[in-house]
């Protein structure tokens, strides 16, 4: 078993260090409101990857691969989420610059519980990391050991690395964001740029298909 843990974590290092939606939107949301709310989007973006491990533990995962309508009709609630959030992003966009240039004024910008159930929401109505871990998952897993305990075991390692490797990015972004801080019609403009990258995501999600990358 320690061998097939190791060899998974490294797949998932391969896997995630390769920029996907969630590396986006973590860069996104960092670029609209900040690093912090962005380390907690991602967060919650790991955690609903997690829920989406349990998920194909009890079978919704075999669900979505086998049912085109199941996998369109959460394909498009994830895709209209994220153009929702893009959208209130680029309305906001000077409040927003605002807020983050004058610490009384951060009632305007989401809270970071919010921004936690954002990244929740997005990494959970993700399709397709859910067809790919129905792929992924069993070729790790050992037939002689009971599967619910390793599938855990395998979110868990996969969640956490994904956690880590996003908020490098996030931070990354956070601190570009930071330079621009220092005149606000720049920081308004980066808010928007933020929000128009969320609502190419959604966009990107809408029109892709089961195949292709997913992380």
């Amino acid at each position: 078993m320690p061998d097939r843990l190791l060899a998974f974590a490294v797949a998932c290092v391969i896997v995630i260090v390769v920029p996907g939606p969630s590396v986006v939107f973590a860069i996104s949301r960092a670029l609209a409101a900040g690093r912090r709310r962005a380390l907690c989007s991602v967060a919650g973006n790991a955690l609903g990857i997690g829920l989406q491990v349990l998920a194909v533990g009890v079978g919704l995962g075999a669900l979505l691969a086998q049912s085109a309508a199941a996998f369109t009709v959460v394909k498009f609630a994830g895709a209209a989420y994220l153009v929702v959030l893009g959208v209130t992003a680029i309305r906001h966009r000077h409040a927003t610059a605002a807020a983050l240039a004058s610490p009384a004024a951060t009632a305007s910008l989401p809270g970071w519980w919010r921004s936690g159930l954002d990244g929740l929401i997005v990494g959970f109505l993700n399709p397709k990391s859910a067809l790919f871990l129905v792929a992924f998952l069993p070729q790790f897993l050992d037939p002689a050991a009971a599967t619910g305990p390793q599938i855990v075991l395998l979110g868990v390692i996969m969640t956490s690395i994904g956690l880590a490797f996003d908020s490098i990015w996030a931070l990354g972004a956070g601190t570009a964001r930071a330079w621009f801080a220092r005149s606000p019609r720049r920081l308004s403009v980066l808010g928007g740029a933020g929000g128009v990258a969320m609502i190419g995501l959604g966009a990107g999600l809408a029109t892709t298909s089961r195949g292709g990358s997913a992380m």
